[in-house]
């Protein structure tokens, strides 16, 4: 595995490195040693699958309360996404920054996200299934959200949602939340 840092403090990507031959490929795609020896503690508890058959699905920008606060590493496993961490944290050098980048089952890579960021995607095709591995595990009542479009962080997308939650599209912009 390669692991990249991103212009967001603690945001990675991490690249699989495929042994292939006549048969295909096989890749590590998590060892918590590999993990710890690049800086990144992680070890998940929780594996989670979300499902998405439309193109310009857009779920997010998502993230868990402290102190119910996650890490993720997330994946696609079929299809394209286009995969953003936002910084929330008020300690951070990068607060309010963004970072994205394109995953696919193609591509295999992962974007790591630690506790304090804001997580969210944009399907690029149909038919795309998304792998989360959590730590610790999810604990409902306390998941909360950015505006996916806020102005605070500017993010750019590369097109415009054709589908979200009526939940997602309500979120209140971050200057406006306690």
């Amino acid at each position: 595995m390669r692991f990249l840092a991103t212009d967001v403090v603690g945001v990675m990507i991490i690249e699989a490195e495929p042994n292939r031959d006549d048969r295909g490929g096989f890749a590590r795609l998590h060892c918590p040693e590999a993990f710890a020896a690049a800086g990144i503690p992680f070890e998940p508890v929780q594996t989670s699958l979300s499902t998405n058959p439309a193109r310009g699905t857009l779920r997010g920008l998502h993230f868990q309360k402290a102190p119910y606060a996650e890490t993720k590493l997330v994946r696609a496993v079929r299809g394209r996404i286009f995969d953003v961490a936002v910084d929330l944290r008020p300690d951070s050098p990068t607060h309010r920054q963004w970072v994205g980048t394109e995953l696919s089952a193609t591509n295999q890579r992962a974007l790591f996200l630690p506790e304090g960021v804001a997580h969210g995607f944009l399907t690029l095709e149909p038919d795309s299934d998304v792998l989360y591995q959590i730590a610790p595990a999810y604990t409902p009542g306390h998941g909360a959200g950015v505006r996916w479009n806020d102005p605070a962080f500017g993010v750019v997308w590369p097109a415009s949602p054709a589908l979200m939650s009526p939940a997602d599209a309500a979120y209140a912009d971050y200057d406006a939340q306690d």
